[in-house]
């Protein structure tokens, strides 16, 4: 697996505005790392029950996606494979953590679990089978072992 440090968080503030400005597609792209996908995931997770992530998510990503000018399309943009393995790591890991502990903590806490690493997904999954087509755009199941329990 690849090494990497992400980029943590200081103030439950810039979690909101991550979420927040997912939701308003207010965000510019550089703002869109990997670890503000997981911010904005936790918080729309942990602070609005008004949203379903289940049904919702994939929609709100495609039209923050175009309002920035990226494209959705079978080689670029939403990915509903990778979207669903960290949706479910994000829940996973929010199962086990300290509810109580502020917002940013708990989001620096999974950035820094094997649930908050990029290469999470390639536990479960091929590159072939992570990458093809089919992946990004509908679910598929691992092919390398099936995803952890809580």
């Amino acid at each position: 697996m690849t090494e990497y440090s992400p980029r943590l968080f200081t103030t439950d503030g810039e979690i909101e505005h991550l979420g927040e400005g997912l939701l308003a597609c207010t965000l510019t792209r550089p703002e869109w790392t990997h670890e503000a996908h997981l911010a904005a995931t936790t918080y729309l997770e942990q602070r609005r029950p008004d949203i379903s992530l289940d049904v919702e998510l994939p929609g709100i990503i495609r039209r923050f996606n175009e309002s920035v000018g990226g494209v959705n399309s079978e080689t670029e943009g939403y990915h509903e494979t990778i979207t669903r393995a960290f949706l479910y790591g994000v829940r996973l890991f929010l199962a086990d953590a300290d509810g109580s502990a502020p917002l940013h903590r708990l989001v620096n806490d999974l950035l820094k679990s094997p649930m908050g690493r990029r290469d999470w997904p390639l536990r479960f999954y091929s590159r072939e089978r992570l990458f093809c087509v089919e992946a990004r755009l509908t679910y598929v199941e691992p092919d390398l072992m099936s995803m952890p329990r809580s």
